[in-house]
């Protein structure tokens, strides 16, 4: 067999190179658009002012949506403090001791239930729209059933939910208004407390 020359070789290694650096820009090129196409969205975030009886949408800082709210009566207050969406049900049946209502006008939950990480609370709709903008739950977050099936189709299972009590400067910013705290703070709360609707919940709903 005849041994290629020194001048050959060159070549051959000169192609494979260029053959090599050829194939690595092209798939290269390949991926820069799927990297692109799959940018990272910022997260939603729901943040309910208790206080204010509204609750705020954001995709990383920017307000999607504002709706109002029924939050928990005196003495079953909603729970302060950070969670996340841990179950989404469309047209949920409600259940309590001897009770169980299955979907439709008379539901407590309405047509959507967004289950919080801790148990027995969440955020879903009402039979009772009267009781929007009051203390007035078992300590869940009520909407009204058009409102609640809007949020649910814009969050998923994992985005985050703050529950505050406190008017802060956050809640001040999203919602309007002035940061409220220590005896200001207490004398917020008592006035809704004043205002509350007392024995709201005669099907036990929350």
């Amino acid at each position: 067999m005849n041994q290629p020359n020194a001048a050959a070789l060159r070549n051959q290694v000169t192609y494979l190179a260029a053959v090599l650096i050829f194939s690595a820009y092209g798939a290269a090129a390949q991926t820069t658009p799927q990297v692109q196409n799959n940018e990272i969205k910022p997260q939603r975030r729901i943040v309910v002012s208790i206080p204010d009886h509204k609750l705020a949408l954001l995709e990383g800082e920017r307000v999607v949506k504002v709706y109002n709210v029924a939050v928990g009566a005196p003495v079953s207050p909603s729970p302060d403090g950070e969670f996340r969406i841990a179950l989404r049900l469309e047209n949920p049946t409600y259940y309590k001791p001897g009770v169980v209502i299955g979907p439709g006008k008379d539901n407590p939950l309405g047509p959507r239930w967004i289950g919080l990480d801790v148990k027995g609370f969440g955020i879903h709709g009402t039979n009772r729209p009267d009781s929007i903008g009051k203390n007035a739950s078992h300590g869940c977050i009520r909407l009204r059933n058009r409102d609640i099936e809007d949020l649910f189709a814009r969050v998923q299972v994992g985005d985050r939910v703050s529950l505050i009590a406190e008017r802060t400067e956050e809640v001040a910013r999203l919602f309007g208004g002035e940061p409220v705290n220590g005896q200001a703070a207490e004398a917020l709360v008592a006035k809704n407390e004043a205002n509350a609707t007392q024995n709201d919940d005669t099907r036990g709903e929350r």
